[in-house]
């Protein structure tokens, strides 16, 4: 049996977006526009945003089935959304966390606010993995809304 192991990690990351807050919470809420830019192109992807509602992005990394699980617990339309997730490989659980997104208008556009905290288990995942592919998943963010802006 291996070592079993918690590692709890906090991250916040923000970003400016050159479009209103309803624009940016769109991308967000809108199933076609929200698995251009936070599943990968190999990924099955649902989403049923709504409170209570489930989103699940699934894909295969060397024959290993990871998918990865959010409920939503709180949806204010253009301000908030904050949810639970897990990510797992196969049957096996990798890591629960909890993230909450804000949207604020800005002079030029939306500030977006993401943190999450995280509990990844028996090290299976890195917190600083899951930073990285959450700001690069911001960034396909940008590149979407930057087709609203033109």
């Amino acid at each position: 049996m291996s070592e079993q192991s918690v590692i709890h990690a906090t991250f916040t990351l923000e970003r400016e977006y050159p479009v209103a807050p309803a624009a940016v919470f769109a991308a967000w809420a809108d199933p076609v526009t929200k698995a251009r830019w936070f599943a990968g192109g190999n990924s099955d992807h649902e989403l049923d945003f709504r409170v209570g509602g489930r989103e699940i992005a699934r894909g295969a990394v060397n024959d290993t089935v990871i998918t990865f699980e959010t409920v939503y617990r709180d949806v204010v339309p253009d301000t908030r959304i904050v949810y639970t997730s897990s990510l797992s490989e196969g049957e096996i659980l990798s890591t629960v966390s909890l993230t909450t997104v804000e949207f604020a208008a800005t002079d030029s556009g939306t500030r977006l606010t993401l943190t999450e905290h995280g509990a990844y288990l028996d090290g299976r995942e890195q917190p600083a993995w899951r930073e990285q592919g959450t700001d690069d998943q911001l960034t396909a963010l940008a590149e979407v809304l930057a087709a609203v802006v033109k």
